[in-house]
């Protein structure tokens, strides 16, 4: 039996995590978060019985606790209740499928109780790694991938411990606007940036695969996760989404984690690593595919990308701004405040005027994080 707590239960990660608890039925859940939708978050108490719920705000959490007082069932709110899910006795794995560095304190908190943590909240290892991963090697905690692309690697490097790494080929499927150039994404529409070619996520991650940002964030966060030098991380652009990712060793040889774009594959392989289970779903099948084609990225288009090799190279704090002016600039275009281009636009002039920390701890992280969004507001 595994035992689970869930940051994030009504998103994207959070409604497929359950959708795996509800057909495996040897996962309990201890405890689910959500930022405001209380209407789902309470089918899923009633639904799966947790011993907690919390939510962002009081006046939410005063709703819910009298939805579900039928339940024995506790309604907790902020910071304080995203704290109290991450380090509930019961729960052996954290899966942390919120959006946004809102994710970085319950991370370490839950690493200091010594959980294993389903990381999907990329923003954690982005503007944190270098005080996560030491954090989660002193507490012996576990850092099992949740992405796609970060699980592709984790698979492909199982049984090679000892053998030297020489590249991490880490595929995007360049986004609805793959081929485009900058003069045909001027007036581009919101409603087309949703369109993604192959994945089901929320909005915020589907308008960062479409600026290519997302496979920025990839970049940082796989430095971290598997030790790897930035100039030996390279993007290639598989639009199929059929490798998920890929290992080069010194010797030349290459290791592929292959499969249909169905993100419940690799937050199962996290949930019972290093066992697979059943999975329903569609299988791959070559003869259907016909062809796996590959492509350079088209860095001068897609600009997030190279900007993000920038702040990652620079370090500090500067991944801290790249990520946040990212997040605000997002909401800002699906608010249609600004344009599509604007959005990467944004995050350099961000990277140019925002004061920069070299070795940042976790205050400082917030604090660059808040001040990204007041430089914002007071010039966009």
């Amino acid at each position: 039996m595994k035992h689970i707590a869930i940051l994030g239960s009504t998103g994207s990660i959070g409604t497929q995590t359950l959708a795996i608890v509800r057909e495996q039925k040897d996962i309990k859940v201890w405890a689910l978060t959500a930022g405001k939708n209380i209407k789902l978050l309470e089918r899923q108490i009633r639904e799966f019985q947790p011993k907690l719920a919390a939510v962002w705000e009081e006046a939410d959490a005063v709703k819910l606790r009298e939805n579900v007082r039928d339940l024995p069932v506790q309604v907790v709110s902020g910071m304080e209740g995203l704290l109290a899910a991450a380090v509930i006795p019961q729960a052996e794995i954290l899966v942390t499928a919120v959006v946004g560095m809102i994710g970085l304190r319950p991370t370490v908190a839950a690493i200091q109780a010594k959980k294993t943590i389903a990381l999907a909240n990329k923003e954690t290892l982005v503007t944190a790694g270098h005080l996560i991963m030491p954090l989660a090697e002193e507490y012996g905690a576990p850092i099992l991938p949740v992405d796609s692309e970060h699980s592709a690697i984790f698979q492909s490097l199982n049984g090679e411990a000892g053998n030297k790494i020489h590249k991490i080929l880490l595929t995007a499927s360049g986004g609805p606007f793959r081929g485009k150039t900058r003069e045909e994404l001027m007036d581009v529409q919101v409603e087309d940036a949703l369109k993604h070619p192959n994945w089901s996520m929320g909005k915020k991650i589907t308008i960062d695969s479409a600026t290519m940002v997302n496979k920025g964030l990839e970049v940082m966060e796989a430095k971290w996760l598997f030790g790897t030098d930035l100039d030996r991380i390279q993007v290639v652009v598989q639009p199929q989404s059929v490798i998920h990712s890929m290992v080069e060793y010194e010797d030349g040889s290459i290791m592929a984690q292959l499969g249909t774009p169905d993100m419940r594959l690799p937050i199962q392989y996290a949930l019972y690593y290093p066992m697979r289970r059943p999975l329903s779903g569609k299988r791959l099948d070559f003869f259907a595919l016909g062809n796996i084609s590959f492509e350079e990225p088209d860095i001068r288009t897609f600009d997030g990308l190279r900007l993000a090799y920038e702040a990652a190279g620079r370090g500090g704090n500067m991944p801290t701004i790249f990520n946040a002016a990212n997040e605000r600039a997002v909401a800002k275009f699906l608010d249609r405040k600004i344009k599509f281009l604007e959005i990467t636009q944004l995050i350099q002039e961000c990277m140019k005027n925002c004061a920069y920390i070299e070795h940042p701890n976790v205050d400082e992280i917030l604090e660059t994080e808040n001040t990204v969004y007041e430089w914002i507001e007071s010039r966009w």
